[in-house]
């Protein structure tokens, strides 16, 4: 255990960002989830710049890499993009 008064405030200080970071992960990982659920194209697409903007700020906080963000931000427009598609 840390025994340094600046020691203890910098364990507080991670564990409070270590918290607000499962947070805001879980929280996104809840809107994908949720937007790839979604039936309604028009809704899918509405929904879409929300969650990229969840996604952004995971990567500009250091939750996830930069270019984990990118792929997920891909993946998700080519579902949208597909669901737009008229079934062949």
């Amino acid at each position: 255990m840390a025994n340094h008064k600046a020691t203890k405030k910098d364990v507080r200080q991670a564990s409070k960002r270590r918290e607000r970071n499962r947070y805001y992960g879980k929280t996104t990982r809840n809107a994908i989830r949720d937007l790839r659920s979604l039936t309604d194209a028009a809704a899918k697409e509405e929904t879409l710049p929300t969650v990229a903007s969840m996604i952004d700020k995971l990567a500009k906080r250091g939750v996830i890499h930069k270019n984990k963000a990118a792929n997920l931000k891909s993946k998700l427009a080519k579902h949208i993009n597909a669901a737009k598609q008229p079934a062949a």
